[in-house]
């Protein structure tokens, strides 16, 4: 190589290490801000609002791995994120053992599933995965409703104890419900940016632009999927034990139905898939409004908010397909 090919190398290696740590200081800059919430928010309808928004932040996330940098849409994550509650909720009910663990067990257990589960359907490509996501999570949706072990249709009930942090049984106040969730949200960011310029995050955005150009390039084109549906599984339960936690009553449609999934993707989709920040944009606007017009407009039998919902999505869709985040990034011209 010629000097001025090693000198242009190593400008655009330091232009890269400056923007990975110019990632990590905004991000910290973002917790940081979303941290000091609960000092200026004290309504308790509002701190659930912003817990639920923070969940859904880092479950999106987790969806993102798989849909949105592997390029495997997936209409079957509730089937984790119900794994995950149930996994915890049994344990913790049944065996009286800490949440924390079920909530590891239960993304165990996810992430061992969505490898098995893989082995069949990435063989199918496009809306026919998608399709076969849809029907699993179907599928385990009315096996749970029948299975006794974990109550049927009757679902589980959490016993209510004194305030813990081991058993996430906060009945008087609701900030460390809030602090758990954004650690969690924390965690899932911190693994998306460890992978993204990872040679994991390179395989699987490549498998999601042209799989075979991928594999004719040495890309194991069916470990990055196994790989990328693992990780996104295990997250999902992760948060599904949790909000078991926090909502104390688990049934088989409250954890497992279809709108879980949607909601897991449309934050993703919303804010734009395949980046660091595109989930929790999406969340941030997505949930607030999905809560509160339910609770304003929802009791009218109008259906106003869900008119409001879908017409937000339907702007979106048609006036910034790739996502929220390229009006912060377009200028620029890099990726979030």
């Amino acid at each position: 190589m010629t000097d001025s090919t090693l000198t242009s190398l190593k400008l655009r290696g330091d232009a890269f290490i400056a923007k990975r740590r110019r990632q990590l200081v905004v991000a910290a800059a973002v917790f940081a801000a979303v941290a000091c919430l609960p000092l200026g928010i004290r309504d308790v309808y509002l701190q659930n609002v912003l817990i639920l928004t923070l969940l859904y932040a880092a479950v999106s996330q987790s969806w993102n791995i798989l849909g949105g940098y592997c390029g495997q849409i997936s209409l079957g994550h509730a089937l984790y994120f119900g794994i995950g509650a149930y996994a915890a909720s049994v344990l913790y009910v049944n065996y009286d053992i800490v949440p924390w663990f079920g909530m590891v067990v239960g993304g165990l257990l996810s992430a061992a599933l969505a490898v098995a589960l893989g082995f069949m359907t990435f063989r199918l490509k496009g809306h026919y995965f998608a399709i076969a996501t849809l029907v699993i999570a179907e599928i385990g949706l009315v096996l749970v409703h029948n299975w006794d072990f974990v109550g049927g249709a009757l679902g589980i009930q959490w016993p209510f104890g004194t305030d813990s942090f081991w058993t996430l049984q906060f009945a008087r106040d609701k900030v460390p419900y809030f602090y758990i969730a954004l650690g969690l949200l924390v965690v899932v960011w911190l693994v998306t940016y460890l992978i993204e310029n990872s040679r994991w995050g390179f395989w699987w955005r490549a498998v999601k632009d042209d799989p075979e150009a991928a594999e004719s390039l040495g890309v194991e084109v069916f470990r990055s999927k196994l790989a990328a549906a693992a990780v996104s599984a295990f997250f999902t339960a992760v948060g599904g034990g949790f909000y078991a936690a926090f909502v104390s009553y688990i049934d088989p449609e409250s954890v497992m139905s279809f709108r879980f999934s949607l909601l897991f993707a449309l934050p993703a989709v919303l804010g734009g898939i395949g980046t660091l920040w595109g989930a929790p944009l999406g969340a941030a606007i997505l949930i607030p409004l999905t809560e509160i017009t339910r609770s304003y407009l929802g009791g009218s039998g109008s259906g106003l908010d869900l008119i409001i919902y879908g017409a937000l999505i339907m702007v979106v869709a048609l006036a910034k397909p790739e996502g929220l985040l390229s009006l912060f990034t377009r200028k620029s011209g890099g990726k979030a």
